[in-house]
């Protein structure tokens, strides 16, 4: 296929690979490096999708099993420290960039696949994701694969492409639902391109999609059994119960995009969208549109109609990165797509700056960006503290007690080689996975520590016929902030 891409065919000239895999490299070895030195504690979904990794399941409560599946084979080779928990992080995002590499290859050539593939790797919501553990991550590199899969089944008479499409589509679905995006993206991409609809009856479109339902119907069953609790708290997340109008929140979502793509990337795509009203562009671009631009479409209407998170986004920036760096050396653009590596690379620089030192520099501000991930094993210590107070003075607790998803998840990593139960109060139904799987009940003895991070004792109190209060704590978050907690003790389960 004729290369859309510029003058002359560098790739010819320079082994293009071999400048990305080493390019890939450096940036791996100092991720990998700032694991080991960063300073900051695991984020509560990070302990949250630890936790689960202790229990292997088909499913969980807010998100399919890989997740916890690929946190569960690190921490078995590497051990269950923060560093290791995150560490599938980096290396998954370079084998994206390789994925990424691939595909711009495939439809345009070495020099913008490899382009591309650093472009992706830099972009700041990758290199801020390439420090913490998240769904997103093996999600990415499944919808990059499913890319290359698809392509292949458009361009060539072969197998291996819809075995390609149908695993990526499959473990994608197992890393987050949002893998079924891909499909809407295929059929807008058809819809814009009648001559691609004779794939419609190849069979191996349809072997592909049979191969990625079978790797989802074990989770289908989990849920199934559990009253299909992944699926509400999906469709609870939309949060479409109240007003559904919202442009701020809908403006947010679209000006935060310029911070996950990076500005210039971002920028250079919105003039590409803008051009693609008149002109005829080439099949490969129509095809990176199909899969970026429907998607971050879908994602703002849903913020207007309630809220998006910054990242739902993401997987449309894989297509994307392709797509902007493919045009940038179509038009001679080298000034702006070197300043776009430029301000990626200050970024990386100050993420690995930032969290190297994270909790051990006083800031010049008066909110630490990294609070949210500071001051949770402190609690964790101080929690510890009371137990062994108790314990020494011959009244010890039988379980701790907490109410809120963030600590309890918390309390379980930081605590996780105390014998003492951590245990979840569930009022009724439960809202988060611990509160299905790890439940007080009745049949917990007395007393149990009840852990509050907010003020008061909380609506768990009222079941009990003694509450006592028993300590209160304000414990540092870093240079810059605190974290406020009570303990106290219950005892007299009243069965309500």
């Amino acid at each position: 296929m004729p290369a859309a891409t510029g003058r002359h065919d560098h790739s010819r000239d320079t082994n293009w690979f071999g400048l990305l895999l080493t390019g890939l490299m450096v940036l791996l070895a100092l991720r990998l490096v700032a694991l080991y030195l960063n300073g900051t504690d695991l984020f509560f979904d990070e302990a949250q999708y630890w936790a689960w990794s202790e229990e292997p399941a088909l499913g969980y409560f807010s998100k399919p099993p890989l997740i916890a599946w690929v946190i569960g084979a690190a921490t078995t080779v590497c051990g269950i420290g923060e560093a290791c928990v995150r560490v599938p992080s980096p290396i998954l995002h370079t084998a994206t960039a390789l994925a990424v590499f691939w595909l711009g290859r495939r439809l345009y050539d070495a020099r913008i696949g490899a382009l591309s593939a650093l472009a992706f790797a830099t972009l700041p919501g990758v290199s801020l994701s390439a420090g913490l553990i998240s769904t997103d991550v093996p999600l990415l590199l499944c919808w990059a694969l499913a890319l290359v899969g698809f392509w292949g089944l458009l361009e060539s008479e072969e197998v291996w492409p819809a075995l390609l499409l149908g695993v990526a589509f499959g473990a994608g679905l197992n890393a987050k639902y949002a893998m079924a995006w891909f499909l809407m993206c295929g059929g807008v991409y058809l819809a814009v391109t009648p001559e691609r609809r004779n794939i419609l009856r190849d069979w191996r479109l349809y072997l592909a999609l049979g191969i990625g339902v079978a790797m989802i119907v074990p989770n289908l069953v989990w849920n199934a059994s559990h009253k299909f609790a992944t699926f509400a708290h999906t469709a609870d997340n939309a949060n479409w119960g109240g007003s559904l109008l919202h442009p701020n929140k809908a403006l947010e979502f679209f000006g935060a995009q310029f911070g996950v793509f990076g500005p210039i990337l971002f920028a250079t795509f919105l003039v590409i969208l803008w051009r693609a009203r008149r002109e005829r562009l080439p099949n490969q671009d129509r095809y990176l549109i199909a899969f970026s631009a429907p998607l971050i479409a879908v994602i703002i209407v849903q913020a207007f109609l309630s809220r998006a998170h910054a990242n739902w986004a993401a997987p449309a920036y894989v297509a994307a990165s392709v797509l902007v760096v493919a045009t940038m050396v179509r038009d001679d653009a080298w000034g702006w797509l070197k300043a776009s590596f430029a301000l990626h690379a200050v970024i990386i620089a100050l993420l690995l700056f930032g969290t190297s030192t994270a909790g051990r520099l006083e800031l010049p501000v008066k909110s630490d960006p990294f609070a949210r991930t500071l001051g949770w094993r402190n609690i964790a210590e101080a929690t510890r503290a009371e137990l062994a107070k108790a314990a020494a003075a011959g009244k010890p607790f039988a379980a701790v007690l907490s109410d809120d998803r963030a600590l309890t998840a918390e309390l379980l990593y930081y605590m996780r080689d105390e014998p003492t139960p951590v245990l979840a109060w569930r009022p009724g139904a439960p809202h988060d996975h611990f509160e299905l799987t790890r439940p007080f009940t009745a049949s917990t003895p007395s007393p149990v520590l009840l852990v509050r991070a907010d003020g008061g004792a909380g609506s768990a109190a009222g079941s009990f016929s003694t509450v006592e209060k028993i300590a209160e704590r304000t414990l540092p978050a870093g240079k810059n902030a605190e974290r406020h907690v009570t303990f106290y003790s219950l005892a007299g389960y009243k069965g309500e």
